[in-house]
């Protein structure tokens, strides 16, 4: 019997599950996918060309807020959820709807959904968003390269627009951004990559990707996204703990996952951390898995001109998913405006328009910061009107990219950066010549 499938996603994992486990298998029918976290994904079709020989017409995707009455209207036997950086209580929440609703609940694990890659794999994931988890990459990729090899930075899925042309896409320089029309969240996780002489690999079918990859590096490199645990076997996994946000190692999906999986830790952030919550993640993690390396680590800010926020009102515009579905309260632009003496923090509430209203009413303890959403033109333009609207004499931006280069701001800009700036022993050097020492 035929076991008909519903895949809840958000653009991402549920793409990859399909394309590895459910694709070509018989054994199943995936009647529809479901959207949700990202804005504007739902109301589209996974496209047959991608879907297989199975699929002629392609996979409907719905809004996830239909869940309960397409199991209903479509027979379906099995939910399979598939996407991440949620609150364990939110899982089971699902699980009750839809097991209520007549269907099983599935949470698919490593071994049905990681691929085997012909070279050596590092995957740097985290129990959270914004933990930290770019920067190490960048860290991890400028000591392999200082080690003389060619490496290529895989980032998770982010595919917002044509699944079909984004099958397979390489970024070598800033004009393959505006090539694939690539999204403010897409740019922020790519061009520092891009600044480090590092190529990025995404897309939507991340066999294709690893085999093209593979053609021209000797190592490849898993930059996870959304807690997400790695589409590919690894040969080292390291995973970034958050102090900020202490027993999230143990209470996120599948940051636990992460969790128990690592290699090796690290604990970045320690400078900005309250001590007593860096002990507790260090105990925490080493409960879950006592084996792995620790790493403590700081994210030291980097501003152009800090005297230029001195005695200024300011705007704060902070990386979007952080703020959003991370849960974080602030950023580095808000420690640096703090920091370096801005003389307020102007709350942005009042001057925004259109979806970054949305954004605020869907997530209300944002509060006093920016979020830099930008998943499409139309929520682009309303993010540059409301910067432009604001009654402030500078934008503090701590998001990973220049603005300027996306959207027409009226103001003077900071951008706030950071890297990851490991403290005492072991460094990441230590551990990286250890295990791939030419």
């Amino acid at each position: 019997m035929t076991i008909r499938t519903l895949i809840m996603g958000a653009a991402g994992r549920d793409f990859h599950n399909f394309n590895v486990y459910f694709r070509d298998n018989s054994d199943y029918q995936v009647v529809a996918f479901t959207a949700t976290q990202i804005p504007n994904i739902d109301g589209r079709r996974y496209p047959a060309v991608l879907a297989g020989s199975l699929y002629p017409e392609g996979i409907p995707i719905y809004p996830e807020s239909e869940l309960r009455e397409l199991i209903v209207k479509l027979n379906v036997d099995q939910v399979v959820f598939a996407y991440s950086d949620v609150e364990y209580g939110y899982v089971m929440h699902k699980a009750a709807l839809v097991n209520e609703a007549g269907a099983d609940f599935r949470l698919m694990g490593l071994n049905n959904t990681q691929l085997k890659s012909t070279k050596p794999v590092i995957s740097i994931t985290a129990v959270r968003t914004g933990s930290g988890k770019s920067q190490t990459t960048r860290r991890v990729s400028s000591i392999l390269r200082e080690m003389g090899y060619r490496v290529a930075a895989i980032r998770h899925p982010m595919p917002y627009g044509d699944l079909a042309k984004q099958k397979v896409q390489r970024f070598a320089d800033y004009s393959d951004l505006d090539k694939h029309e690539c999204t403010i969240e897409e740019r922020e996780e790519y061009e520092p990559h891009l600044d480090n002489g590092v190529i990025v690999y995404a897309g939507v079918d991340y066999e294709a990707i690893l085999r093209q990859a593979e053609e021209e590096v000797d190592i490849v490199l898993w930059d996870g996204g959304n807690n997400d645990f790695s589409f590919y076997e690894e040969d080292l996994a390291i995973v970034v703990v958050d102090p900020h946000r202490p027993g999230h190692e143990s209470s996120y999906y599948p940051g636990e996952t992460n969790t128990i999986h690592a290699d090796v830790f690290v604990i970045n952030k320690v400078d900005t951390a309250d001590p007593e919550n860096v002990i507790k993640v260090r105990e925490n993690i080493h409960r879950l898995n006592p084996d792995a390396q620790v790493i403590e680590g700081a994210s030291p800010l980097f501003v152009d001109d800090p005297e230029a926020i001195r005695g200024k009102r300011v705007l704060v515009v902070e990386d979007g998913p952080t703020l959003t579905h991370g849960g974080m309260k602030y950023g580095a632009a808000f420690v640096a405006a703090r920091r370096f003496g801005a003389k307020e923090i102007v709350d942005p509430r009042p001057f925004a328009v259109g979806t970054i209203v949305d954004t605020y009413n869907k997530y209300p303890d944002t509060g006093m910061i920016l979020p830099a959403m930008g998943y499409g033109a139309d929520q682009m333009k309303d993010l540059e009107d409301t910067i432009n609207n604001a009654d402030v004499d500078l934008v503090v931006s701590g998001t990973p990219i220049d603005l300027n280069r996306v959207i027409k701001v009226n103001k003077p800009m900071q951008r706030v950066r950071y890297e990851l700036q490991e403290i005492g022993q072991p460094t990441l050097d230590d551990i990286l010549k250890a295990k791939f020492e030419k």
